[in-house]
């Protein structure tokens, strides 16, 4: 199939080029005729339709037409056509593939972005099991998969003679962060078949300088501009089609502030969001369409897809804050670094069938609490990755109750944040995820615990809805996203959904081609990425150095006598979130990938399997016993994915005289006790864990293991890098030796270990 498509895509890009180059040629002609004579008004331009030519009379300049007449908008649509036929299929725009794709049959087939051109664009081509008519309509609904989009108004159809449609189509896109406004456009559509059968649909704002109607003023927005884009859908013998997408826009960027404007010039973020978005959604409805996806807990596809579409709705209105939604700013508190934003019309993201009053007979409305903030050297896969899996470093307890109480007819009343309330653990279940796996839909159960009787109310489970995208995503520009809501028990199809959550977008230098750089440390090899060895002459690089805006926005609904207090509450809340996530942020950062997250398969580096060896090998001649279910002279590989699945915490440490003990290595338990990474194990020194009970022991046992070679030392105490206290029922430590038995470092494994 991948044969077929790159033999195809050659004979019309080819053919396209011709025709590009044919039309250019008339283009020019038409220019010097216009530049030799200033009587005549009118001339003839020749457009290019699909594969004929045909003549239509075009005014001198764009805005004598008369574009409100049905031929002017013709003329504009063919034009449009034209154009976006040269970047689809020709080379219109200097495109370069863009790098970081995922590799396999599941992948998008091939994705381009554009280089120096005037705005930013991105190319898609693949074939999909959909008819071109179906593929056609789910495109047309852009807000069906754009995620982005806020509405999609069609103020005008006209037919055209060749039967296509011509549509005059007001969008609105959603904010990405706080620190910039909205933007929307005013553009023309133009549906039409080619004579080889292709639909095409493409697109283009409607400007003072196309001759056009004046579109809708720009309200709480920025008009951007979307240059000739588009869909060409082609039929594929034997059923299915193959797509190529366009998108092409300008976005404005000298309208927001310099440090943000990477995030509007990035042609990798317009692929990630829009043009990858569409195929696969497409991909998706395709797979659904046929059986091959089976979701758990019996629900409909549809409605899966319409929760995970409610929640960045959701999320992205809390974000925006559009006027026109009911939103309106409360007062500061004199620190601008959380926004405090009340709708008293929660109809506008809540159910229409979800009647408020039942639930809260006071009902005052939403109350939403958001801010932004830059982050330095910090991965959003990695970060959103750890927002997700430990809730309990940044959530409060106290707040979830409250929050899961106003869905109650008899809501408990939590006016305020309980920072000492003790946190609940979480439980993930599995809803449904996209066939690529970037964005999976989930339900979280909040186990609640009582510890007082006045804590009664607040012990039961509570339930989250929750959207997870981005954490498996290793392409350049992709965004990591956690929005949730709370769900009562039920759980029923029209749930209403009030979403807060994360968004983190990276802000890319314009490079398009970024090096990742690579330590020559054990860690390194040991990260997801599966890259060899380095090539000669290659000297190490720049530590990891790219900015990323993250985007916070936390919802309450409140009643009429609690509104003050809710909003104290949350700005509170908010302000705890983001010291929480500074925290989180240094200990992750510098990193030195982007996609170092837990592996998921091991790149089988001499470093990684000899230590693996080492460990379990001095295990054994040191206590006499087997630390794997295994023979250590197993195959390496096989030695080192035990390891690192070992259920308890094990983690080597070179220790020297007069200095101080730096961690080397820990498996995946060791990690998740130390609630760190790989890369940032480096910087934790062993005594920094150990509490002063643990350090006594320590330096009493240290003459033994010396001697021995090993130690048991009894249940202690220690604490993770993000400062939790961990129990572990009993620790044993023991010299690793190398092949030469000289002391290489010092390892460790606590048992049973949880956090208190």
């Amino acid at each position: 199939m991948n044969k077929l498509l790159m033999e195809e895509n050659d004979r019309l890009q080819k053919h396209v080029s011709h025709l590009v180059y044919d039309n250019g040629f008339m283009r020019q002609q038409l220019h010097t005729q216009v530049n030799s004579t200033t009587t005549d008004t009118c001339c003839d331009s020749v457009v290019v339709s699909g594969q004929q030519q045909q003549q239509n009379p075009m005014p001198q300049h764009h805005p004598q037409r008369d574009a409100d007449s049905p031929a002017g908008l013709l003329a504009i649509a063919e034009e449009t056509l034209t154009e976006f036929l040269g970047k689809a299929r020709g080379t219109a725009v200097d495109w370069v593939q863009m790098i970081g794709m995922k590799p396999g049959p599941e992948s998008i087939g091939i994705v381009a972005v554009s280089r120096n051109c005037n705005g930013v664009a991105a190319r898609a081509c693949g074939l999909v099991s959909l008819e071109p008519m179906k593929v056609a309509e789910i495109l047309k609904d852009r807000p069906s998969w754009y995620r982005e989009c806020r509405c999609l108004d069609i103020l005008n159809v006209i037919p055209t003679g060749n039967g296509g449609t011509i549509e005059l189509i007001y969008l609105q896109t959603y904010a990405p962060t706080t620190l910039a406004p909205a933007r929307d456009f005013w553009t023309l559509r133009y549906t039409t078949s080619l004579e080889d059968g292709s639909l095409v649909i493409c697109e283009r704002s409607l400007t003072s300088n196309t001759g056009s109607p004046v579109g809708p003023p720009a309200t709480s927005s920025v008009r951007a501009k979307m240059l000739p884009s588009g869909f060409l859908i082609r039929p594929c013998e034997g059923g299915g089609s193959i797509i190529h997408i366009v998108d092409h826009i300008d976005l404005d960027a000298c309208s927001v502030p310099e440090v943000l404007r990477p995030l509007y010039e990035s042609s990798k973020i317009l692929a990630q969001k829009m043009t990858m978005a569409a195929f696969r959604y497409i991909r998706q409805i395709a797979q659904e369409t046929s059986g091959e996806i089976q979701y758990a807990g019996g629900r409909q596809p549809a409605v899966l897809r319409a929760f995970s579409q409610r929640l960045c709705r959701g999320f992205n209105n809390a974000v925006s804050g559009f006027i026109d939604d009911g939103w309106t700013i409360m007062g500061s508190d004199g620190v601008d670094d959380v926004t405090i934003a009340v709708n008293s019309s929660p109809s506008k993201f809540l159910d229409a069938q979800y009647n408020t009053l039942s639930i809260l007979p006071t009902f005052g409305g939403v109350l939403c609490a958001r801010a932004s903030m830059l982050l330095q050297d910090v991965c959003p896969a990695l970060l959103v990755r750890f927002l997700r899996e430990h809730r309990s470093e940044w959530a409060d307890y106290g707040v979830d109750a409250y929050s899961s109480a106003s869905l109650k007819a008899s809501p408990y009343a939590v006016p305020c944040a309980r920072p000492g309330v003790f946190p609940s653990s979480q439980v993930i279940l599995p809803l449904a995820q996209t066939v690529e796996h970037e964005e999976f839909l989930e339900v979280v159960r909040l186990e609640g615990h009582a510890f007082s009787p006045e804590d009664i109310a607040l012990s039961r489970d509570m339930y989250l809805l929750q959207l997870c995208s981005g954490v498996e995503e290793n392409a350049t520009g992709a965004c990591a996203q956690l929005v949730f809501a709370h769900i009562d028990e039920s759980f029923g199809d029209d749930a209403p959904l009030l979403p807060s959550g994360f968004s983190v977008i990276p802000l890319e230098p314009k490079s398009d081609s970024p090096s990742a750089a690579r330590t020559l440390d054990l860690a390194s090899t040991l990260e997801a990425r599966t890259g060899g060895t380095r090539p000669a002459g290659e000297v190490e690089g720049s530590s990891y150095n790219h900015r990323s805006v993250l985007t916070i926005a936390f919802q309450f609904a409140f009643e009429n006598h609690y509104r003050e207090n809710v909003a104290a509450m949350a700005r509170q809340y908010v302000r705890s979130i983001v010291g929480s996530v500074q925290r989180v942020a240094m200990a992750i950062a510098p990193s030195r990938l982007c996609s170092q997250l837990t592996p998921k398969s091991f790149p089988g580096s001499p470093e990684a399997v000899t230590l693996a060896r080492w460990i379990c090998r001095s295990y054994k001649n040191h206590t006499g016993g087997e630390l794997l279910q295994m023979d250590s002279q197993a195959a390496g590989d096989a030695v080192l994915k035990q390891l690192w699945h070992h259920t308890d915490s094990i983690m080597c440490c070179s220790v020297k005289m007069n200095d101080s003990a730096f961690f080397s290595f820990a498996n995946q338990a060791g990690l998740d006790m130390l609630e760190t990474t790989l890369i940032a194990l480096q910087d934790i020194m062993l005594d920094k864990i150990l509490d002063e009970a643990g350090r006594k022991v320590l330096l009493s046992e240290f003459p033994k293991i010396m001697q021995q070679g090993f130690a048991y030392l009894p249940a202690g105490l220690c604490v993770s890098s993000m400062g939790r206290p961990v129990s572990y029922e009993q620790a044993v430590a023991w010299k690793v030796l190398n092949d030469d038995n000289s002391n290489h470092c010092l390892a460790f494994m606590f048992t049973n270990w949880s956090f208190i």
